[in-house]
């Protein structure tokens, strides 16, 4: 049964005007997120997986708490993307282990100089060129790993949820501490991967564009992006 049946079944009109509402919603964040991923991913597994996200996201939402259902039903639409991808992953297992090594390289050098690191700082600790460097950036842009989404997500949570649709007391605790330490370590990027962030999640820039606000290359947008992507995931690891 796919997506669309799935609608049809249901009981609640409510709940099928707000799906049928959303529907430009599910595939606006799915050509958003198919241009950060490989040529892989296909446009039609996102906008299914995102169809299931939305009907429950409808079914869940509850209008006393506050929040709009877009921003509600985007959240799980953007959400289940992401798992579908996490399911099909392809990156090499050479491309994580180089990442992980770049991150703890970077982490290491902030930690003792107090400062963001430089590529060639973290070549230099990792006895390779810098070179090599903005191919293990350019290497891991290319996978899931540098989908800042990720980051955004939920810390987990490390116990079976209630069956509750309330956010348990630690839930929120944790949830509110790693939003203040993923903004302060985002205050913290040198200005350039600041703006490059801003330009990419808030103002839903493509590279390419990007790179002609900047005036640089669309390869240099990436390597810049994923440097910074690298500095958040190295200060928010244990979340």
């Amino acid at each position: 049964m796919n997506a669309y049946s799935l609608v049809a079944a249901a009981d609640n009109t409510s709940d099928e005007d707000l799906v049928a509402d959303n529907m430009v919603l599910v595939k606006r964040i799915a050509y958003h997120l198919a241009a950060r991923m490989p040529s892989s991913v296909e446009i039609d597994d996102l906008i299914q997986a995102g169809m299931l996200g939305l009907i429950e996201a409808a079914g869940n939402f509850d209008a006393s708490r506050g929040a709009s259902f877009e921003t509600f039903a985007g959240i799980r639409i953007r959400g289940a993307m992401i798992d579908d991808i996490r399911k099909h992953d392809w990156t090499p297992r050479s491309v994580h282990h180089k990442y992980r090594q770049v991150s703890e390289a970077m982490y290491a050098i902030e930690a003792e100089k107090g400062r963001a690191a430089e590529p060639a700082e973290v070549a230099k600790r990792l006895n390779i060129s810098v070179d090599e460097y903005h191919k293990i950036l350019s290497d891991s842009a290319s996978s899931r790993l540098f989908s800042l989404e990720e980051s955004q997500s939920d810390p987990v949570i490390s116990r079976q949820p209630p069956a509750s649709e309330d956010d348990t007391p630690d839930e929120e605790l944790a949830r509110s501490q790693f939003a203040e330490q993923l903004s302060a370590a985002i205050d913290k990027l040198p200005e350039r991967e600041r703006l490059v962030l801003s330009l990419y999640y808030e103002q839903d820039l493509n590279l390419k564009e990007i790179g002609r606000v900047l005036d640089v290359s669309e390869s240099r947008v990436c390597q810049i992006h994923g440097q910074a992507v690298i500095r958040l995931r190295a200060v928010t690891e244990h979340w």
